[in-house]
């Protein structure tokens, strides 16, 4: 028996963060926001996976078969086409893709070719890796497919191909369309195949930077350089509904991994998380035991929604549920720990609806300080975190809605 319940609680919370991270099932659940853990504590995220890509063997997962939102990871099944493209002679890496009217006025970030202008394939491919241009990859598609459907309808008929089962592609490009979706079991298929099927093309996603024009553009994918000297790609993808995902490979010791996460809240967390990932599936000794990622099942139905529809992007201080006050701190990333570590609790705690982020900067006497507060809880919850947080001794404080007004001189401390 354990004399102190500190101790105890402090071994279930380590046991609870490993078994978030280790848990394997060759039968996948459906998908949810849980806790996984991370060089800076748990962390709230969605499915995961890493294989080996030589074998396909699964070394980590957990609900890698739910459905998800694929965002700019579509990207990678566009440069797959295009690399089929070249390899078959139909592109030669000097083609020029011209910029359609319907392609230069895909929102969000594009390259900024001209309407009528073009572009040469390797450019493209480029901009697709270091930019993730969504007006590149529709050109791209109505390039390949003659128009955006038939291009999305063919990247559709490989992903079936290849042994995506759950993937239906409804764009270039990733952008929010209904009907488009994935899983992180089938983007690992898909990175598996790019990395075998072309090797002579895969070194695109070493590539760091861009100019065009009078832009210059560097890599985006921070895990790249997280992971050095063994990661050499792949690719980020977001949108409100699906969050920070992540395709990474990276080599060590002459083996290959691949992993797919998805699911986060920041794009910090979500990289901090696949260097973690990454440093426990090399350190496995399996044997090629485990199962083989095409025996993995895709199941569910149920997509998921990481940023609610008008809170992508922005902090509100209206929220009408309760808020848990979890301590106010010198520095941002300090109370965003806090607030990561409170949601984890909450999930432990068996809370359905977890709550919303606000970070609060306060300032008093020439002093800035950051408070933690989980927000629009419902009462119970809030209380329940906080009778949890004062059982070992730790601050936190249920405030109403009608508290949550300036100047927040309440949340000093």
């Amino acid at each position: 028996m354990i004399g102190s319940s500190h101790a105890l609680a402090a071994m279930k919370r380590l046991l609870f963060c490993v078994f978030g991270l280790l848990t394997l099932a060759v039968f996948p659940a459906a998908a949810q926001i849980a806790p996984v853990s991370s060089p800076t504590g748990p962390v709230m995220a969605g499915p995961y996976i890493v294989i080996d890509a030589a074998s396909g063997e699964t070394l980590l997962q957990r609900d890698s078969g739910a459905p998800w939102y694929p965002a700019s990871l579509t990207k990678i099944m566009t440069i797959y086409l295009v690399f089929e493209e070249l390899k078959a002679g139909r592109l030669q890496l000097d083609t020029p893709v011209v910029m359609t009217k319907t392609a230069h006025d895909i929102e969000g970030v594009n390259l900024g070719v001209p309407v009528g202008g073009s572009f040469p394939v390797e450019l493209g491919l480029k901009a697709l890796v270091v930019r993730s241009a969504n007006d590149v990859a529709a050109a791209f598609g109505e390039r390949i497919g003659g128009s955006g459907p038939a291009f999305a309808q063919r990247m559709t008929d490989t992903a079936r191909r290849l042994g995506m089962s759950s993937t239906e592609f409804r764009n270039a490009n990733g952008l929010p369309a209904p009907g488009q979706v994935t899983t992180a079991r089938d983007l690992a298929i898909l990175t598996m195949a790019l990395v075998k099927d072309f090797p002579q093309y895969y070194g695109y996603f070493h590539t760091d930077q861009l100019s065009y024009g009078k832009a210059h553009f560097t890599h985006g994918v921070k895990f790249v350089e997280l992971y050095a000297p063994y990661a050499d790609g792949l690719k980020t993808g977001f949108i409100c509904a699906s969050g920070f995902n992540l395709i990474g490979s990276a080599v060590r010791d002459g083996r290959r991994l691949i992993a797919v996460a998805l699911g986060f809240r920041r794009a910090d967390l979500r990289d901090e998380f696949m260097v973690r990932l990454m440093d426990e599936a090399f350190a496995l000794k399996t044997g090629g035991s485990r199962p083989k990622v095409w025996q993995l099942a895709n199941v569910g139905s149920a997509l998921p929604t990481v940023f609610p529809y008008g809170e992508c992007g922005q902090i509100r201080y209206d929220m009408p549920g309760d808020a848990a006050w979890l301590g106010t701190f010198g520095d941002w990333r300090t109370a965003r720990t806090a607030y990561d570590q409170g949601q984890a609790e909450l999930a432990k705690l068996g809370v359905a609806r977890l709550g919303k982020e606000w970070i609060l900067p306060l300032s008093a006497n020439k002093a800035v300080r950051q408070a933690a507060i989980i927000a629009d809880l419902e009462p119970a919850a809030a209380e329940k975190l906080c009778a949890a947080y004062k059982a070992r001794k730790m601050f936190c404080e249920v405030k109403k809605p009608s508290e949550m007004v300036q100047p927040f001189a309440g949340f000093w401390r």
